[in-house]
């Protein structure tokens, strides 16, 4: 396969993740994986203490791509119509029309999404997975390319219902953004004294390149010893005795596409080793639980997969 698509792909990644430096700054590790995870078809979910950013991503994002933006910020009472949309009665035509709720978007923010009750949650799963919604039973198919940025506080336990397995296994990759350093700070402090970038941040391209950058990333090769690898990684995960529940097949498949992202990231047509074991991590860690031992000594699920990661052969 010819390489310039892919070196065409790696100029248009490189204008996004720089537009987006404008809003986040010296966060480069955490943009570039939030637009592998787009490229990948898949969606993020951000978990991180308060004001580090997590919304200004997903805004600055949906501004370097002159996509649709929406955000719906995650209650108790918030519905399920509320997340999708509803059928409303028009009198004049005595028949219902379909009002779009606000997963109609390019890319969605579902903020502090465990503060919904579980069947909110759940309305957001055949969107994830089927890029569309039903509403009294007909299907509307939601706009391409289609993202969603979940984001969670992980200090709080009052008021909030924790993501279901099934929900957690729909995202592709779980990040954190973290605090700046203190030069990064400072750069913020200073950037936010007279208005936010984010006002001034403009498209540098449009939702058609995505879909291309999409399907080139979907053609990068990915040759059988790195299948091999990423089986190896997944299955050890099943048979770890600190692991109550290993990584699923759709976890299987968010390695080797991101890997593929990643690579055409990198204007590469082919996926290496260290594609795959970058982000074994954020593609693995929020699908495995720990076995009851693991979780009564101080062992977080990153620590027993990097552990995996240092056990499995690389291979050349």
């Amino acid at each position: 396969m010819s390489a310039e698509p892919f070196e065409e792909a790696r100029r248009i990644c490189l204008r996004i993740i720089e537009n987006i430096e404008q809003v986040i700054i010296g966060k480069r590790k955490v943009i570039e994986e939030t637009l592998v995870t787009l490229l990948a078809g898949g969606h993020i979910l951000l978990e991180d203490v308060p004001g580090v950013g997590k919304t200004m991503l997903a805004k600055a994002l949906a501004s370097s791509i002159g996509g649709q933006f929406a955000r719906i910020q995650f209650t108790p009472d918030l519905m399920p119509s509320d997340v999708t949309g509803v059928s409303i009665y028009n009198q004049q035509s005595g028949g219902f029309r379909f009002r779009c709720g606000p997963v109609f978007a390019n890319v969605l923010l579902a903020d502090e999404i465990n503060r919904a009750n579980p069947r909110t949650q759940s309305a957001l799963l055949e969107a994830m997975e089927e890029r569309q919604v039903t509403v009294d039973g007909e299907t509307y198919a939601l706009p391409d390319p289609f993202v969603v940025i979940a984001t969670e506080n992980p200090i709080e336990y009052e008021g909030v219902y924790a993501l279901p397995e099934a929900q957690l296994d729909r995202f592709m990759l779980k990040l954190n953004i973290g605090y700046p350093s203190e030069p990064d700070e400072k750069a913020v402090v200073k950037s936010q004294l007279q208005s936010h970038p984010i006002d001034r941040l403009g498209p540098v391209c449009g939702t058609e390149d995505i879909r291309s950058l999409q399907t080139t990333a979907a053609s990068c090769h990915v040759d059988e010893t790195a299948y091999d690898y990423v089986l190896a990684i997944v299955r050890a995960t099943r048979r770890s005795e600190q692991l109550q529940l290993g990584a699923s097949p759709r976890g299987t498949l968010a390695m080797v596409r991101t890997a593929q992202a990643l690579a055409t990231i990198n204007g590469r047509d082919f996926v290496t080793p260290d594609d795959t074991k970058r982000l074994a991590v954020s593609s693995l860690a929020h699908r495995i639980l720990l076995a009851p031992q693991a979780r009564l000594g101080d062992v977080t699920a990153a620590d027993i997969l990097t552990a995996i990661l240092d056990e499995v052969a690389v291979p050349v």
